[in-house]
Parts: C-alpha cells; sequence; structure tokens
C-alpha cells in the first residue's frame, strides 16, 4: 500500500510538471516576492516599529509595550477619538444618502442625465488641496465672506465657520461631501444599470410614483452596494486627516483634532515615530473590529 501510494504521488508530480506547473511557479514567484516586499513589508515593519522608540535618526530602541500605554494615556485620545467619531457620525447622517440621491435623480433623467453626471463628478476633478483652500475662502468669518453674504441674503448674521469650536466640524463634513459625493454617485450608477427595467414597468402599471418606485424597487435591488459603501464610508471618515489638517490644523480649541492628526503630531511634531505608529496599529484594530462587527449585524440583510 505504501509503495503504491508513494508511486501515485510521484505520478501526481510528474503530472504536474509536464503540465507546466513549474514554469507557473517560475513566472509568479517573483510577482509574489514584490506584493509581499511592498504589501506586507510595511505592515510588518510597522508592527515593529510600535515596539521601538524611534525618531528615524538614532539607533532604535526596544520599549516593548510602552508607546501603547503612552498612546492610551494621552489626554488628547479621547478627544480626538470623540472628534472622529462625531465627523463618521454627521458625514453618515447628512453626507452618505446625497451621492445616492444623485444617482437614482441621474437614472431618472433619461435624456440629460450625462449632463448632471458630469457636473456631480467635477468635484472628484479638483485636487484635494485646491478644493480645500477654495472652501476656506468660501467659509470667510467676515460679512464679505461667500457664504455669508449669501447669509445675509436671508437676514442671517454673518457665522465665524472655521473659527466656531461648534460650527467648524460641521463645515468640514459639508465640504468633504462635496468632494466626495459625484465619485459615489458613479458607484450606484453602475449599480442602477443592473436593476431589471421589467420591475420599473410593473412598479408604474400598478401606478406606483418614483419615491414609491425607489423605495420599494430600487433600493432593495441595490441593497448589497449601499451596505458595502457604508463600511467603505466609515473605514474612510475614521481616517480623514486632509480636511481638519488643511482647514483648522486640529483648531479651534482642538474641536477637529481628528486620530489621523493625532498621528501626524506624534510622527513628524514631536519626532516620536513609535507613538504614532502605535496608535496606528490601534486603529487598525478597531477598524477590524468594527468591520467584522458590521459584516456579522448586516449579513442576513445582504443576502435577503
Amino acid at each position: 500500500m505504501a509503495i503504491t501510494n508513494q508511486m501515485t504521488g510521484t505520478s501526481r508530480i510528474a503530472s504536474w510538471y509536464r503540465s507546466g506547473g513549474l514554469s507557473a511557479v517560475v513566472f509568479v514567484l517573483p510577482l509574489l516576492v514584490v506584493f509581499l516586499y511592498f504589501s506586507w513589508g510595511p505592515i510588518v515593519r510597522g508592527l515593529v516599529l510600535s515596539f521601538q522608540k524611534n525618531n528615524l535618526v538614532t539607533t532604535p530602541e526596544w520599549v516593548g509595550v510602552a508607546n501603547f500605554s503612552y498612546v492610551l494615556s494621552d489626554p488628547q485620545l479621547p478627544q480626538a477619538a470623540m472628534n472622529t467619531l462625531y465627523f463618521a457620525l454627521l458625514a453618515l447622517i447628512f453626507g452618505f444618502p446625497v451621492p445616492l440621491f444623485l444617482a437614482v435623480f441621474i437614472s431618472e433623467l433619461r435624456s440629460t442625465g450625462w449632463l448632471y453626471n458630469v457636473f456631480s463628478y467635477l468635484p472628484a476633478v479638483v485636487p484635494p488641496v485646491a478644493a480645500i483652500l477654495l472652501w476656506k475662502f468660501f467659509y470667510d468669518p467676515s460679512s464679505s465672506g461667500v457664504f455669508n453674504t449669501m447669509l445675509g441674503w436671508i437676514g442671517i448674521d454673518p457665522l465665524p465657520w472655521l473659527n466656531s469650536s461648534t460650527l467648524a466640524m460641521p463645515a468640514i463634513v459639508l465640504e468633504a461631501t462635496w468632494a466626495g459625493a459625484g465619485a459615489t454617485s458613479i458607484i450606484y450608477l453602475a449599480a442602477l444599470t443592473g436593476v431589471r427595467t421589467e420591475l420599473y414597468e410593473a412598479a408604474e402599471l400598478d401606478g406606483a410614483g418614483i419615491w414609491s418606485r425607489v423605495w420599494h424597487v430600487t433600493l432593495p435591488q441595490i441593497r448589497g452596494i449601499i451596505l458595502i459603501m457604508m463600511l467603505l464610508q466609515l473605514i474612510g471618515t475614521f481616517q480623514v486627516f486632509t480636511e481638519p489638517f488643511l482647514f483648522t490644523g486640529g483648531g479651534p480649541d482642538n474641536a477637529t483634532t481628528t486620530i489621523l492628526l493625532l498621528i501626524y503630531r506624534y510622527a513628524f511634531i514631536n519626532g516620536d515615530f513609535g507613538a504614532a505608529t502605535a496608535l496606528s496599529v490601534l486603529l487598525a484594530i478597531v477598524l477590524c473590529v468594527l468591520s467584522m462587527v458590521y459584516h456579522l449585524l448586516t449579513r442576513r440583510w445582504s443576502t435577503t
């Protein structure tokens, strides 16, 4: 029996070799090495760095979990976490429905939908830094500012916008929604092309209006895409950095300091790359747990 098994294994190896298996391995191996080096290499390096005291100049010093203890005891961390959660909540409530509404609206415009599609995607073409600087000009707190001028037309006094600890975060969410809605609406439009037209025709024959068709036909048919996009938005909003960094630098009174902005301060202001990496690892763990919980909660909804 052992001899038979050995011969069978040998024949399988010979057959694999004759069918080009070795050539495939030789072809794929360099690509695999490059992928592992550039994809997983930084991840492993980051994990090692999180256990070191390192400023990228002097010799690294192994400190164990001291970086994690320092980060978790930082009095700025709770406020940064709350600000990040606040941004994610505002973006989810007010920003998430906008691209979905845009996609449904454009899909209903049979002849001129392409024109609205172009206009909605234009913000994605503008470089993020240029867009933020433009919106910063719009948010001028003086009475001659663009937004305050428009508010004056309806009798509302000028608002401090980015200079207010109350208004700064909603103002940032407004710009982020404007910047990201167009690209996201393209994804929803692609999903809407997969909705069967006979469902709309049947709904129209039953006398359903546009809102009834959207609620009972469109949204159920693209439910899986909506759930995936919601997860991607949650992950993206937890990693917000560019907007608060360029708009306010984390102010006023740290009202817009986010987790990634705190990581930036650790690394490039304090020169403590070990603490910055430790906080990055903690954020990655939180996002992994959030993704798993979200998947478990929405698995039944996405398949029914």
